[in-house]
């Protein structure tokens, strides 16, 4: 059952070791660990920038409490989704410079005992060109997407590196597992861009939201064989993170106005649609970004659907909703999500958060599925 905490915690290592006590209570021991969280970069018109921000338009001061509260939680591994850096370049010195500075701060996480996990944003492989009519739009290009193996393929996957951070083997890996050209609308080599692995009876997959040429989507025909293939082997729980979301969040205030507008897989209702079959039928979890937000749904509830879809994109990016069209206080948090796996295949989901003053972490819903 989903819950929703009120309590403010000063200590986030309190509300850690009360969340590892769960396993020792029920004595059903913790398989696996893992944090979740995107989109901390920053926005070089907001006003006050200094000279050396507009260097590396990163939010270095939430991140880095984000990252020193994990180190006393101790995941063994954050998946991160998207848009780390500000992006929309193809100039690669300009991008590696991006690309180094969040790298530095997470070296401080992977060094403590965390492997990182990252997953590409459309600031990652996406630039802004200008249309026929002279309309701006943001489009992945074949550059970025090179840029992004450079920079994050050791990440991607290096077995002995997970294996002694995270204690755990990471099996059925294989760089040649990716979506096909000519099928999901891919045009591109996906290679380290939408990848998979298992870890024990837990399968994780990694999408890219933005292939060139199809911008907004979920290669859903490489994702159905994946998840085949790992139910074939074993696997018993399933974990899809992505950047962007399937179902656009909406708080009520919003409804129906111009701040409204769709920006995850709502653009392509039939790749959306499949999407969430695909996701219903494995009773996985997506976890997502973008929206710089935290909010949880199960989109088709109404129709009987338990599926999970988790927008955790508070790492430090602008708030995407307004102060006047919050329908609760998280809307406006920056959060992430804190997920236990239990040897009887349970999962726990608790998402923490702190307001845009910094005030005290809390724990803002936990939930069991």
């Amino acid at each position: 059952m989903k819950k929703l905490f009120i309590t403010l915690l000063g200590l986030i290592f309190i509300v850690s070791a009360s969340y590892r006590a769960d396993a020792e209570v029920t004595k059903t021991p913790v398989v696996f660990h893992f944090t979740t969280v995107g989109d901390c970069r920053g926005d070089p018109s907001l006003a006050g920038a200094t000279e050396q921000d507009l260097l590396w338009v990163q939010n270095t001061k939430v991140m880095t409490r984000m990252i020193r509260e994990m180190q006393v939680a101790k995941p063994q591994a954050l998946f991160f989704n998207g848009d780390m850096i500000y992006g929309y370049s193809s100039n690669k010195e300009k991008m590696d410079r991006y690309y180094a500075y969040w790298r530095g701060m997470m070296s401080n996480l992977i060094e403590s005992g965390t492997y990182v996990v990252p997953i590409p944003g459309n600031h990652e492989v996406q630039i802004k060109i200008k249309n026929a009519e002279g309309k701006e739009k943001k489009t992945a290009v074949v550059e970025n997407e090179n840029i992004w193996r450079s920079n994050m393929g050791d990440l991607i996957l290096d077995l002995d590196k997970w294996k002694s951070i995270t204690h755990q083997d990471a099996t059925a890996w294989n760089v040649e597992n990716k979506p096909k050209i000519g099928t999901d609308g891919i045009t591109t080599d996906q290679r380290q861009l939408s990848y998979s692995f298992d870890v024990g009876k837990s399968h994780f997959t990694m999408i890219n939201t933005d292939p060139v040429g199809f911008d907004s989507s979920a290669p859903v025909k490489w994702l159905e064989a994946d998840f085949k293939a790992a139910k074939k082997r074993g696997a018993k729980k399933f974990f899809i993170f992505g950047h962007k979301m399937a179902f656009t969040y909406v708080p009520e205030k919003l409804k129906g106005t111009k701040e409204s507008k769709e920006g995850g897989f709502d653009v392509r209702p039939e790749v959306r649609d499949a999407f969430w079959n695909l996701v219903e039928t494995y009773q996985a979890v997506y976890f997502t970004g973008h929206q710089h937000t935290y909010h949880a749904e199960q989109p088709r509830k109404n129709q009987g659907g338990k599926a999970w879809q988790v927008i955790v994109g508070g790492g430090g990016s602008p708030f995407s909703i307004p102060k006047e069209s919050i329908d609760k206080e998280s809307d406006r948090m920056f959060s992430w999500a804190d997920v236990l796996i239990y040897e009887n295949g349970k999962v726990s989901i608790r998402i923490f958060g702190f307001d845009e003053v910094f005030g005290p972490t809390r724990v803002v819903e936990e939930w069991e599925i």
